[in-house]
């Protein structure tokens, strides 16, 4: 079992889900969580920061959407293969298949179980 802290990148447009997934997250052991309102505000933070150990990103967000910032984070140096999950009230099977055709290791859909959501990244960071 590793004891690290695992590095957490949320990227969302709404101000209360980022705060939920703050709270949910805060209660787990060696989770540290960096929470960004956008898609060009995630790629800003990831030229200059370590690199997370996951991504949690949103589908659904104006002018740069969930796979519009995968497919660009995925351009920047040491990010192609980071762990991308997506969280979305648009789960439906063709949906979720779609994402992960995109790259995401995993499909979260909303509404979701806050008690499970950190082992259910866990499962998934680099």
């Amino acid at each position: 079992m590793s004891f690290r802290t695992l590095l957490i990148l949320h990227v969302d447009d709404d101000a209360e889900m980022r705060h939920l997934i703050a709270i949910c997250l805060a209660v787990a052991e060696n989770m540290t969580l960096t929470s960004l309102d956008s898609g060009h505000a995630a790629l800003e933070h990831l030229k200059a920061a370590p690199p997370p150990h996951l991504i949690l990103l949103d589908v659904c967000m104006p002018d740069m959407d969930g796979p519009t910032t995968l497919a660009a984070l995925r351009r920047l140096d040491g990010l192609a293969e980071t762990p991308v999950v997506f969280l979305t009230g648009r789960a439906a099977e063709h949906e979720r298949a779609r994402y992960r055709a995109l790259g995401a290791v995993d499909v979260i859909a909303k509404p979701f179980d806050p008690a499970r959501l950190a082992d259910d990244l866990r499962r998934h960071a680099a």
